[in-house]
């Protein structure tokens, strides 16, 4: 039940409503942007001159579910404990990166927190703004936060059942007045996404989990339950390519090699029926903001039109490194044991044989795929990376510099760090934006991690549900729930 010790909206989505940010991004507004945040625990916060230290003042009027008063204390072991400073320590610490330029959080009474930043960071607001960004108590340990999380949001953790159910009820003494309007929400816990669709077109559940339905499960809600409400929107979840830098990927010639066998949009016709973007690490506009433009990936390795010609490129590759058809280099592609990973998979080792790479599928259970990628136990993988925030801020410290433990390649270039660190620092967003395509053609250059394409799902929900937002530019941050109502 920990956010903070987490890294999948399966975490979020039910858990968001038990707790409350210091900041948050509009819960009706689709794109989330600096210009969409708004105060929450915080009733508004202030830059000093050299934009090196964000303070925040705090309502007085707010109490954790247990009666206990909210102080700036809270916020300071938060962010201490993220830290890795705190007397409790967290098991997992999936976003440490984020806070790589945080000095430290000071308080000033009971109702005042101020972060210092080792240097300026315009998107640091974007961070603390996302759903991965709750205050947590100080008075209850993480371990308790696990099973039985206390917060001050418009729900109350009631009880989970593994591979069952969750409930969370309206907490009664939330501090925004007549909020939340629903008296409870129910999650039903169904592993087949077709048995829950049948659920969902019975009128079992009001609304499908966020994100799950694809393109043919779609079909199926729109021809037995045209009364349902859908939306499909990209996830900001890109399918990417881990590959591991031990021989012979250590070499940048056979990371090249993989790009270049990639047919992106068959990926995208296969298993979106046509639905999802070809983009690089940021997800691309209109719906994201950050993403470089198609025209200026063209060029790239792996990214011409002309797949065949970029296949023949990377079987010439292949051949000076002393591989070819009669001999064909034998690698084990992981991937986790679900569907989402299962599939791109598969068509992953069919176009890899295109340059003479002769794929073998090995599935990993959810409980143990992301420890085999912090450990770098894997050759390939077929790895899905989710953003939290459509900022370069959050995906670049999160999963690409050299300290990060989501860091599952072992990448680590110097000169990429430093213009990591410029962007920044960078206040202008058209600069801005120019120092992140030049990172993005680097990484690329450099055969990273591959992204294949960025995936578009669809949710869906009864007529009777009102006043929900799907956000257009990260899965992560909208599911306050706390002005969601039932028209019945």
């Amino acid at each position: 039940m920990s956010i903070h010790e987490e890294a999948t909206w399966s975490t979020i989505m039910p858990m968001m409503g038990v707790f409350n940010n210091l900041v948050l991004y509009d819960q009706h507004i689709k794109q989330n942007s600096l210009q969409t945040i708004r105060p929450e625990l915080a009733t508004g916060w202030s830059w000093n001159e050299d934009g090196t230290e964000l303070t925040f003042k705090l309502r007085r009027d707010v109490k954790w579910h247990d009666g206990k008063p909210f102080t700036a204390a809270d916020v300071k072991c938060t962010w201490d404990m993220l830290l890795g400073r705190g007397k409790e320590k967290l098991r997992l610490n999936p976003r440490e990166t984020w806070y790589l330029n945080l000095s430290e959080i000071v308080t000033n009474g009971e109702d005042e927190a101020t972060f210092r930043m080792k240097r300026p960071q315009p998107a640091f607001l974007a961070l603390l703004a996302s759903g991965d960004s709750p205050v947590y108590p100080c008075h209850v340990s993480p371990r308790e936060m696990r099973t039985r999380p206390i917060g001050t949001g418009p729900f109350k953790f009631v009880d989970y059942k593994p591979n069952q159910s969750l409930k969370v009820e309206r907490n009664p003494n939330y501090w925004k007045p007549g909020l939340p309007y629903l008296d409870a929400i129910e999650y039903t816990i169904v592993p087949n996404r077709s048995t829950a669709v049948l659920g969902f077109i019975a009128g079992t559940f009001d609304m499908t989990f966020p994100h799950e339905i694809t393109v043919p499960l779609l079909k199926d809600i729109h021809s037995q339950a045209p009364q349902a409400i859908c939306e499909t929107v990209p996830l900001n979840v890109s399918v990417t390519v881990a590959v591991n830098r031990k021989p012979p990927f250590d070499n940048i010639e056979a990371r090249r090699a993989v790009a270049m066998a990639l047919d992106r949009q068959a990926f995208i016709d296969i298993l979106g029926e046509g639905q999802g973007d070809v983009s690089a690490v940021m997800l691309p506009p209109p719906e994201g903001i950050w993403g470089i433009p198609l025209e200026q990936l063209r060029p790239l390795p792996g990214y011409a039109l002309d797949v065949a010609k970029s296949r023949e490129q990377g079987r010439e590759i292949m051949r000076r490194l002393g591989y070819g058809p009669e001999k064909p280099l034998k690698v084990t592609l992981s991937a986790r044991n679900i569907a989402a990973y299962r599939d791109p998979a598969t068509i992953l080792i069919d176009q890899l044989k295109s340059i003479g790479i002769d794929g073998e599928l090995e599935t990993v259970e959810t409980a143990n795929w992301i420890p085999k990628l912090m450990r770098k136990d894997y050759t390939l993988a077929m790895s899905l990376s989710g953003s939290a925030v459509d900022d370069p801020d959050q995906i670049f410290y999160e999963s690409y510099v050299c300290k990060s433990p989501r860091n599952y390649t072992g990448y680590c270039n110097p000169e990429v760090e430093a213009l990591i660190d410029k962007q920044s620092t960078e206040t202008d967003p058209e600069k801005r934006k120019q120092i992140v395509w030049d990172i993005e053609r680097r990484m690329i250059d450099e055969g990273v991690r591959p992204v294949i394409y960025h995936a578009r799902q669809a949710t869906c929900w009864q007529p009777q549900v009102k006043n929900i937002t799907m956000m257009v530019n990260s899965a992560y941050n909208g599911w306050r729930m706390e002005d969601v109502w039932l028209d019945k």
